[in-house]
């Protein structure tokens, strides 16, 4: 008998929320969490605005003499973990941890305390620099401390694979899962990029929105007058278990992952290949994977992220996978238009999104899709408010520079 592999908990922090029914109620009700950059003086910068996680205060989930240890995309993913292995409901001493994996995808990485110790290099010499230094930013420590704050000691490691890292993680972790490398994981993506150079960076590549006067309204996938899109930051994280073992301990079971899809487009360093080919391959792969028809498909949760070629050749790729559904009968709608775009996190929170998006049967709408490109007349974007709709599988894609694709299919649980 093949293994299936369930969602049983689930944890996020993000610019609509600090957790994830907070970010979820925040994404129902079409509330963007988009506002002008606080973290440091963006004044000289073409694009002043950034999905920040407000308010959240990492020693409420991390000792204090433990801070120093873990840049900000550590103390993230920290923290929606919490939320994710407490709502599993994974006993303390259950010996289901030694096979329990921890896979969370970093895009980037530690680049706060990267920036705060080059100052020291260069104004203190080398002497001064923390000898936390390396541990606190390496991508990897992301995993290395939720495995260690909840004992979880099945494989370990980081997916970096750009804006697509947090879908490849939880694909990665559902195939162990399948094969029986592992019996659960915790799995997603965590990402805290916003700093003077990660924002001065995407900003040379002219890749930011610059609707500095309207942060709220500055995501805006699909429609003519998007000028980019807007970074953010946050973790999204599942615990996925074998669904044989979930049923005997009685947890409840939000959501099934029944299908992963991944592609290279081998074309460019950041332009999607010419009709989305490289996306087209995950998704169909996904589909197989899952063994569905592209007609089973109720919803998408795109990519979407306000950039104008990316957003379009998304499309493209949907209109070769899904035929004539893509225009009757499929939802598709961008929850980038509310979060901005969380990097290597994405594909985690979008998971989570996914999983949410089942369980209520609600789709959440893309905001400020206000004179949508005619091109994609015909097609449902649920504009500016969620709708509700008995939902069977959900499908979220996430892509990133380089050309990497990743692809998930849930099924209702």
């Amino acid at each position: 008998m093949s293994r299936r592999v369930v969602v049983t908990g689930f944890g996020a922090v993000s610019p609509c929320g600090l957790d994830a029914e907070a970010t979820w109620q925040s994404i129902r009700e079409g509330r963007s969490g988009i506002r002008s950059l606080t973290a440091f003086d963006a004044s000289d910068y073409a694009s002043k605005i950034a999905g920040e996680c407000h308010g959240f205060e990492p020693e409420r989930h991390i000792a204090k003499r433990d801070l120093r240890s873990m840049d900000r995309f550590i103390q993230l993913a920290v923290a929606a973990s919490d939320q994710a292995v407490r709502m599993s409901g994974i006993a303390e001493d259950d010996p289901v941890k030694l096979d329990t994996g921890t896979l969370i995808g970093v895009g980037i990485g530690g680049l706060a305390y990267i920036e705060a110790m080059d100052k020291v290099l260069i104004e203190k010499g080398p002497n001064r620099i923390s000898p936390y230094f390396i541990p606190a930013t390496i991508s990897n420590l992301a995993p290395g401390q939720v495995s260690m704050r909840h004992g979880l000691k099945g494989p370990s490691f980081t997916h970096t694979s750009a804006c697509a890292s947090g879908a490849h993680a939880i694909g990665e972790a559902f195939r162990g899962i399948v094969h029986g490398d592992m019996e659960a994981c915790v799995a997603g993506g965590t990402e805290a990029a916003i700093t003077p150079l990660g924002l001065a960076g995407f900003a040379a590549m002219r890749a930011l929105s610059k609707r500095n006067d309207e942060p709220a309204r500055a995501s805006r996938p699909w429609d003519v007058d998007r000028d980019g899109f807007v970074i953010a930051e946050g973790a999204g994280l599942l615990f996925l278990e074998e669904r044989e073992r979930a049923v005997r301990r009685g947890a409840t079971i939000y959501a099934e992952l029944v299908g992963y899809g991944a592609s290279a487009d081998a074309h460019h360093l950041t332009q999607p290949a010419p009709e989305g080919e490289g996306a087209q391959r995950a998704m169909r792969r996904a589909l197989t994977d899952a063994k569905l028809a592209p007609s089973a498909i109720d919803y998408v949760n795109a990519h979407g992220t306000s950039t104008h070629q990316g957003d379009l050749l998304e499309i493209d790729a949907m209109r070769a996978v899904f035929g004539g559904h893509v225009s009757d009968g499929l939802w598709i709608s961008s929850t980038k238009s509310m979060t901005g775009h969380l990097l290597g996190a994405a594909g985690g929170l979008e998971a989570v999104i996914s999983v949410l998006a089942l369980r209520d049967g609600i789709v959440p709408g893309t905001i400020n899709l206000d004179h949508p490109e005619p091109s994609l007349r015909g097609i449902d974007l649920v504009p500016h408010e969620s709708r509700r709709r008995p939902l069977r599988h959900v499908l979220s894609n996430s892509f990133g520079f380089g050309g990497t694709n990743g692809v998930l299919v849930f099924a209702k649980g």
